[in-house]
């Protein structure tokens, strides 16, 4: 992740939880909160009730992966939260991606970069 750092501490992830502002959708939950530095700082939480630890450790491979794809499109400057809620269990990677995006969207960070091609 170029632009992104890790989320690691427990009493940074709960001053987000805290003071930072949440919007959830079917698959996930992302809280976020401006962190007054150039990059984003990105947690991924899957609680045991996902599933076991293989189950869990594949959906977070897959929500760090999109978020490493998806990173320029997200504006600097925030701590970020994703949360994978229960029913995120069975879904593949482009389902993920999808909400992922809707709620970058939501929380109004997330930005599409178009790509033009001369012709």
């Amino acid at each position: 992740m170029k632009f992104s750092e890790s989320l690691k501490k427990n009493k940074d992830f709960q001053f987000v939880y805290k003071t930072g502002k949440s919007y959830a959708n079917k698959y996930l939950v992302m809280y976020i909160k401006e962190n007054g530095l150039e990059r984003n700082r990105v947690g991924i939480s899957v609680s045991k009730k996902v599933g076991n630890s293989v189950v869990r450790h594949h959906i977070t491979r897959l929500l760090r992966e999109n978020y490493r794809i998806l990173e320029a499109e997200f504006q600097c400057g925030f701590d970020i939260i994703i949360i994978a809620r229960v029913s995120a269990k069975d879904k593949n990677y482009h389902q993920l991606q999808s909400a992922l995006i809707h709620l970058g969207k939501l929380h109004e960070i997330y930005q599409q970069k178009l790509v033009t091609s001369h012709v």
